[in-house]
Order: C-alpha cells, then sequence, then structure tokens
C-alpha cells in the first residue's frame, strides 16, 4: 500500500518520495503520496514531480490496485526510474480550495439535516445532494445559517474509530450513495467543534480539510435544484 501522507498533514506541500512502479498506463506509484487519490467527490490533487534531471507535471492523482496511489502525468514525456528519489510538489492553491470546498459541505449537511444521496467538489464550489422532497422555503436563511458556522471557526480535528465501532454506529454515516472507506480495521471521523462542548458534526471522511471553519471564508447557495422525485441538489460557492 501506498503510504497516505496527506491523512497525516494535509497542508504540507512538498515531500521526499521514492518511485516503487511504473504502471502499464504510465502512471507513478510512489512509496509514500502527499497527493489525494480522487475519491468521496473530491478530486485527486496535481502538481509536479522533480528528480535528478527531469520533472514532471501531474494531472491528477487516482486510486489503484491493492492500496497503491497513482499519480497520471499531464502529457506523455520522460517519467522517473523506479528506484528513484523524486520531491513530489503540490498545487497547493488547488488544493487549499478544495479543502475548504470540502469542510463547508460538511458544514451544509449540519444546516440541512437530511441524508445525503450525493456530492462533488472542485476549486470553486462544491454540491450536495439531498433526500429532500420539498426544496427550503428561504434560501437566504440556509446561507445567512451556513455563513454563521463558518464564522464560529470551530476547530476540525479527527479521530479514529474501528471498523467494528463504525458498524455499530451507522447514525455517523451521512451519506447513502458513498460508504466510508472501511476495511483497513479502522475509519477516520472528522469533528468540527470540540467534543462535548460545541461539536456540531462528527462524520467517517477520507477527505482533506482546513484545520478551522474560518479558514473557509464566506460562502453563497446557489440555485436550488431539483434532482428527481425526491432530490434536491444544494451548491455552496466560494466567495474568494
Amino acid at each position: 500500500m501506498t503510504k497516505q501522507l496527506f491523512m497525516e498533514d494535509a497542508y504540507r506541500k512538498s515531500s521526499p518520495g521514492t518511485v516503487v512502479r511504473i504502471t502499464d498506463e504510465g502512471g507513478v506509484v510512489l512509496d509514500g503520496s502527499l497527493f489525494y487519490a480522487q475519491g468521496g467527490g473530491q478530486p485527486g490533487d496535481s502538481g509536479t514531480l522533480d528528480w535528478a534531471g527531469g520533472r514532471l507535471r501531474i494531472a491528477t492523482t487516482v486510486k489503484g490496485e491493492n492500496g497503491e496511489i497513482v499519480m497520471v502525468p499531464a502529457e506523455a514525456g520522460e517519467l522517473p526510474p523506479v528506484g528513484a528519489k523524486v520531491e513530489q510538489r503540490l498545487d497547493w492553491d488547488r488544493r487549499f480550495a478544495h479543502m475548504r470546498v470540502h469542510t463547508a459541505l460538511h458544514l451544509l449537511s449540519v444546516v440541512i439535516p437530511l441524508p445525503v444521496t450525493g456530492g462533488a467538489i472542485s476549486a470553486e464550489k462544491g454540491r450536495l445532494d439531498f433526500d429532500m422532497p420539498e426544496a427550503p422555503d428561504d434560501k437566504l436563511i440556509l446561507q445567512g445559517q451556513l455563513n454563521a458556522l463558518i464564522d464560529r471557526d470551530l476547530p476540525v480535528t479527527e479521530t479514529w474509530i474501528t471498523d467494528a465501532e463504525l458498524e455499530a454506529n451507522p447514525g455517523l454515516v451521512k451519506t447513502m450513495s458513498v460508504m466510508p472507506p472501511m476495511g483497513a480495521g479502522r475509519v477516520r471521523l472528522v469533528r468540527i467543534g470540540e467534543e462535548g462542548k460545541s461539536q456540531i458534526d462528527l462524520q467517517p471522511c477520507g477527505g482533506t480539510h482546513v484545520r478551522r471553519t474560518g479558514e473557509i471564508g464566506k460562502v453563497t447557495l446557489g440555485k436550488i435544484e431539483k434532482k428527481g422525485r425526491q432530490n434536491r441538489r444544494v451548491s455552496v460557492i466560494l466567495a474568494e
């Protein structure tokens, strides 16, 4: 398995690594990946790999076989050889935007406490689809509630539980369409607010998030769209 360095520190922008494999499609696998692999609605990270005598631009990052994380080159060109020491550098502005949007969507699921049927993240906005037969009466009220939570500058932390503990507490899972990453024996929970005090949200998630809600900045809600008989799509747009 590729070591998930992004899980240890989502704010780390560069890191050394060693090439362990080149896939048949020309993807690069390192021993440890700073780049988040696409999943759970969050895009894969982009950036560059540098090694002695070469540089490779990475367009995205995906999950491979047996727990591997595969970096996908932006164009055909020279690849680092297996065993090469490389420096991986994130497209930090894009990653940080994903972190802001992802955390905002967690807060959206607090403001709209309904089952989530889907979601997606980009660097400018994100959306959640809710099991919501009727649209809310006033979108601006929801927008105000969401920004009020952001302005509280609540801490965003993590804790871990076992797969068995999650199975015994199915209410922690808000998403109906995407199950949290299980199978490794433990699952990461993302908490917003302080446990037992100001906690407003706790749910399993393998993505990257900001350390405090204040880092999200002001957001607006886009048009609430009808998607099927019971679903409503709600978009969150970063102000800047």
